[in-house]
């Protein structure tokens, strides 16, 4: 069995078995007419929709505006939640005065606060990059700040020997000890990006996939509403794709990011 896995081939093929039998259960399905169209439609249905939406320029405008609206989010919540995982992390006035705070706002649920983002910024773009932003602030500082804080003490006392000063230490010990749990934080935060973009295009927005869906609500467009939901899923997985082959360039020192080598299947 080991062997038949090993075929790098079979490998890239395996993962995909699973998702074409639903596809193909749920097509039968609603040919046969045991789904009907207004529930759910068929994939054949939204892969026309697909196609259609593509053609008219919707698709690649609510997609591009989506995007645009995502990234902003994410960097800005990640360069904070970065800035203060460090912060917090190095030094201990700072996580005595900070951290605290952040863990009780950490679990204050953001999406509950959309009513005072609404108020504060009205139903613009600024309300919908805030509530991004926020969303992906607490994964991303926590852990940070759990990286840190986990780094090996015996490894920066063996740099302070050697005589690598502060920003040595943090640059060439601290910042890759902590950068597997870095990564790990920016993957969650992810996640919480695309759920937040959603739930803030689905209350107020002119444009973006959210916007479409809610739209094709009003029509009954079952089959574009099914589009827009596949869009986040493919966004979402292409989005941590990206991320992690970032963290396999910047991980190749660690042995547990290190490629398997065909032979160890032998």
């Amino acid at each position: 069995m080991d062997r038949f896995l090993a075929s790098r081939r079979l490998q890239g093929i395996v993962p995909w078995i699973l998702p074409a039998l639903v596809l193909m259960s749920w097509e039968i399905a609603a040919d046969a007419g045991w789904l009907q169209a207004r529930v759910l439609s068929a994939p054949s249905a939204v892969a026309v929709a697909f196609w259609q939406t593509l053609a008219d320029g919707t698709l690649v405008h609510n997609v591009a505006v989506s995007t645009g609206r995502a990234l902003q989010g994410l960097v800005l919540g990640g360069l904070i939640g970065l800035a203060l995982g460090v912060v917090n992390g190095v030094w201990r006035p700072a996580d005595l005065l900070l951290d605290s705070t952040l863990q009780m706002l950490r679990n204050v649920p953001h999406l509950a606060i959309i009513p005072l983002v609404i108020l504060w910024f009205g139903i613009g773009e600024g309300a919908k990059i805030f509530l991004v932003t926020i969303g992906v602030v607490f994964p991303v500082y926590i852990n940070t700040y759990h990286g840190i804080r986990t780094v090996d003490p015996a490894l920066v006392e063996m740099a302070r020997v050697y005589g690598l000063g502060p920003v040595e230490r943090f640059w060439r010990v601290i910042l890759p000890g902590a950068l597997p749990s870095i990564f790990v934080g920016l993957r969650y935060g992810l996640g919480i990006m695309w759920l937040t973009l959603i739930v803030a295009e689905t209350i107020s927005a002119s444009s973006g996939i959210g916007y479409m869906t809610m739209n094709a609500r009003e029509f009954l467009q079952t089959d574009v509403i099914l589009l827009g939901v596949i869009l986040y899923a493919v966004l979402g997985k292409l989005s941590d794709i990206v991320v992690k082959f970032f963290e396999r360039a910047a991980l190749q020192w660690h042995p547990s990011y290190v490629r398997p080598r065909r032979e160890a299947f032998a």
